[in-house]
């Protein structure tokens, strides 16, 4: 973990100073309190990216990531503290600049999508909202230069975010916040804006990515077959490039990896793996928590981003 990985360098106007977590937003009911000693802090938790694949990971049981996130909490990949809240960045919601659906009350799900079985238009992710966090998400995008932040007051949680949330936290009773991806802008840009969210961490916000390692449906295949060439090649850069440590280069991966342009024929499945590799800091350790393909090219690879200290 001490292995000091190459970061993408911001440009001046990218920087930002690292705001500290504000003191109303710790709780005070600590006996210590009264003593004047301060009580332990709670380790900074771990940043995700999620390759959610197809919505079918819903209902379908025949997809082998499908178990990898049911697995989450018995297995308690994000750490056996509860998260306060979950802010997840989600390939289906894109804007111009950044946004937070500010929710009072359960989170609507949305059916993003046509053409599959009846059965997932009925499913519900009835979530709490979490419009402090998203307060805090603005708070903390606006100091860092990325303002204006739209506050959505009436949007729900998309399927990038409700499907892999309710195999993972059935329960829904964790509050949850999205945070929308700027498709126009490069993967610099979200990485840094990752880089502004890092305070998150160290407040009890589990700060999830939700895409996919690779994205073409015009080139998905039947179930079965062996990953195409392109794919695989891609997949498997992606993954030497985080282990690595060479994020400069994931920065750039248009320019640097094989086959960008046909893994990402658009570039918003991506950006939610920057934001979550920023938010995780300098000199993060990535690690591969899940490798699973189904339709032939679309790679379920999954990542845990833990900071330095």
């Amino acid at each position: 973990m001490g292995q000091t990985h190459s970061q993408a360098k911001p440009k001046p106007e990218d920087r930002h100073a690292t705001p500290q977590p504000r003191a109303d937003d710790h709780h005070q009911e600590h006996p210590e309190a009264a003593t004047g000693r301060r009580p332990p802090a709670a380790p900074a938790m771990d940043t995700f990216f999620l390759s959610h694949g197809s919505p079918t990971l819903s209902i379908d049981e025949a997809i082998p990531a499908r178990s990898f996130f049911q697995s989450w909490l018995p297995a308690a990949v994000a750490g056996s503290e509860r998260p306060r809240a979950i802010l997840i960045v989600s390939a289906h919601w894109e804007t111009a600049t950044p946004a937070v659906n500010v929710v009072r009350g359960a989170n609507d799900t949305i059916h993003d999508f046509y053409g599959f079985p009846k059965s997932m238009y009925q499913l519900k992710y009835p979530a709490p909202g979490a419009p402090d966090l998203a307060k805090r998400t603005k708070e903390l995008l606006e100091q860092g230069g990325f303002g204006p932040v739209k506050e959505d007051r009436s949007r729900g949680l998309d399927h990038g975010a409700w499907v892999p949330l309710m195999l993972m936290y059935p329960d829904a009773d964790i509050p949850v916040c999205q945070l929308s991806v700027q498709p126009d802008r490069d993967a610099a840009y979200h990485y840094n804006l990752g880089r502004a969210l890092a305070p998150l961490r160290e407040e009890g916000v589990l700060v999830l990515g939700s895409g996919s390692a690779t994205h073409n449906l015009r080139k998905m295949g039947p179930s079965g077959s062996p990953p195409p060439q392109w794919a695989s090649d891609f997949d498997t850069w992606l993954k030497d490039s985080l282990l690595g440590g060479r994020y400069d280069d994931v920065n750039r991966y248009e320019e640097k990896a094989p086959n960008a342009k046909t893994a990402h024929p658009r570039p918003e499945h991506l950006y939610p793996l920057h934001v979550a590799l920023g938010a995780a800091g300098d000199e993060s350790k990535a690690e591969l928590i899940h490798s699973s393909w189904t339709n032939a090219s679309l790679s379920y690879a999954s990542y845990r981003f833990t900071a330095k200290n």
